[in-house]
């Protein structure tokens, strides 16, 4: 245990970090370590070209969405903190911790993935997702497998399904809504963050 808490010294605000995202010392330990692997040039901190060298997100069809939920508007570095804070939205939930009625909803809570989920389609982050903005999306992750006219429909039937307001677009309410019965936890968990 000795070396667990020594090793955890070398992580800035390591027990601040486990308090607010719910990450074990061993977690947080891998989590710096793989930090560390991106950040070649040991700048302290991470930049867009750090992670498309990770290789399952070079393949990704949405790689570069997912890249960008990384960094907030205008920013064009993530430091650890910020790493581990957006990964946490990968942890599976913890349905005790979120009880416990902290100030601050956990990163893992279903309201807090969907949000990071809905960031993903809302590409002009203005909280709504346009009909364009799901159609980039679904080029994006469907490409070639069908045709433009088949996207047009996908998207006219998702906005007609869920857009409850009628104004030709998806609120995160309306985005929340839909997916209510979807098991968001078991979706947006990352095996190794368990």
């Amino acid at each position: 245990m000795g070396s667990s808490s020594s090793s955890r010294n070398k992580i800035p605000n390591a027990q601040e970090l486990m308090d607010q995202t719910g990450f074990s010392s061993a977690h947080l330990l891998r989590l710096y370590d793989r930090f560390e692997c991106l950040d070649r040039d040991n700048k302290g901190y991470l930049s867009p070209d750090d992670f498309e060298a990770v290789g399952g997100l070079a393949m990704n069809p949405i790689g570069g969405r997912i890249i960008d939920a990384f960094f907030s508007s205008g920013q064009d570095t993530v430091d650890f903190s910020s790493f581990v804070w957006i990964l946490a939205h990968f942890r599976p939930t913890d349905r005790n911790r979120n009880k416990e009625g902290t100030q601050q909803e956990l990163p893992d809570s279903r309201t807090r993935k969907l949000k990071f989920a809905f960031q993903l389609y809302d590409l002009d982050r203005d909280g709504k997702i346009s009909r364009e903005e799901l159609l980039q999306v679904l080029r994006a992750m469907l490409g070639l497998q069908v045709t433009e006219e088949q996207l047009q429909s996908i998207a006219e039937r998702a906005i007609q399904e869920v857009d409850l307001d009628k104004d030709d677009a998806i609120s995160f309410d309306e985005f929340k809504k839909s997916l209510e019965k979807v098991d968001i936890d078991t979706k947006m968990s990352i095996g190794f963050l368990k």
